[in-house]
C-alpha cells in the first residue's frame, strides 16, 4: 500500500514508463540514479537498458522486495543524504519523485560536485512548467534550475494513470546539463541571494525588492540596476538569466 507521508504513487502505464526512458537516452554504458523506484515498474526499463542502475528507496520494505538484477544496486536510503560522489561522472538521473522533494532536490542534484548530466524527471505539472519558464514568468526556481541545466517539457502524465491517483495531472521535465556555465567566476552564494531578493517581494518592483532583500536604501538599489541596465521598475519574473548576472557584477563593483 502506499504511504502518503511518502508521497508515494504508483505508475504502471507501460507507454508512459517507455516514454520516460525513451526521454533519457538511454545506452549500454550509462549508470543511471533512480530515486524512489517503489515497486519497481520503472526499474525494469531502465535495468534492460543501461549498464547499472543506482536504486535510492527511504522505504526499506519497498527496497527489499525490488526484483534482483545484476546491473541493479539498491540502496535503503534517504536521496537528500545519499553521497552523489559515489557515481561515476556523467551519470543520468531518471525518476518519477515525490511532489514534495521536487525543489530541494533539484538543487542538491544541480549544486553537486558530481551532478547529473542529464535528468528526466516526473514532476507535478505546474512545476514542471515552472522549471521550464521563460523571462515575464520566471521564478526563483526557473532560475535556479536554468543556471545549470538547459530545460525541455515533455509528456503530460494524467493523474488516473497513478495508483493512488494525485490531486493533478504530472508532467515529464528534461534537463541537460550545459557543458559550461552560462557565466564564470560566479559565486553561487553570493549570486543567490541576489536572487532571492529580487524575488522576495513577488508583486513588488525590482528597485523596493533588492532594497528590502539586501537591506539597502532604495537609491542604491537604483544605482545598482543602473549600472546593469536594467530599468528600476522592472520586475523580477520578467528578467533573463543574462540580466540577473548583470545585477551581481553591479552589486560586486558597487
Amino acid at each position: 500500500m502506499a504511504k502518503k507521508s511518502l508521497g508515494q504513487h504508483w505508475l504502471n502505464d507501460e507507454p508512459t514508463l517507455k516514454a520516460i526512458c525513451a526521454a533519457a537516452k538511454l545506452t549500454g554504458d550509462d549508470t543511471v540514479l533512480e530515486i524512489g523506484p517503489g515497486q519497481g515498474s520503472l526499474t525494469k526499463h531502465l535495468v534492460a537498458e543501461t549498464k547499472k542502475v543506482v536504486a535510492v528507496e527511504i522505504d526499506s520494505e519497498l527496497a527489499s522486495r525490488l526484483p534482483g538484477a545484476p546491473s541493479l544496486e539498491v540502496v535503503e536510503a534517504d536521496i537528500l543524504a545519499f553521497d552523489l560522489n559515489r557515481l561515476p561522472s556523467g551519470y543520468k538521473v531518471v525518476a518519477n519523485i515525490p511532489y514534495y522533494l521536487t525543489s530541494n532536490l533539484i538543487r542538491i542534484l544541480s549544486e553537486s560536485a558530481n551532478p547529473p548530466s542529464l535528468m528526466v524527471l516526473l514532476v507535478q505539472k505546474e512545476v514542471a512548467e515552472r522549471i521550464a519558464a521563460k523571462p515575464g514568468q520566471m521564478s526563483l526556481l526557473s532560475v535556479s534550475v536554468q543556471l545549470y541545466y538547459e530545460v525541455e517539457l515533455g509528456i503530460v502524465v494524467p493523474a488516473r494513470f497513478f495508483k493512488p491517483p494525485p490531486k493533478v495531472d504530472s508532467r515529464v521535465v528534461i534537463l541537460g546539463r550545459r557543458d559550461r556555465p552560462p557565466f564564470k567566476d560566479l559565486d553561487r552564494q553570493k549570486f543567490f541571494r541576489i536572487v532571492k531578493a529580487g524575488f522576495s517581494g513577488r508583486r513588488k518592483k525590482l528597485r523596493s525588492s533588492l532594497a528590502g532583500g539586501l537591506g539597502i536604501s532604495k537609491q542604491q538599489a537604483d544605482d545598482i540596476l543602473k549600472k546593469a541596465n536594467i530599468f528600476p521598475d522592472a520586475r523580477a519574473q520578467e528578467l533573463t538569466l543574462k540580466q540577473w548576472c548583470q545585477i551581481y557584477q553591479s552589486v560586486q563593483q558597487n
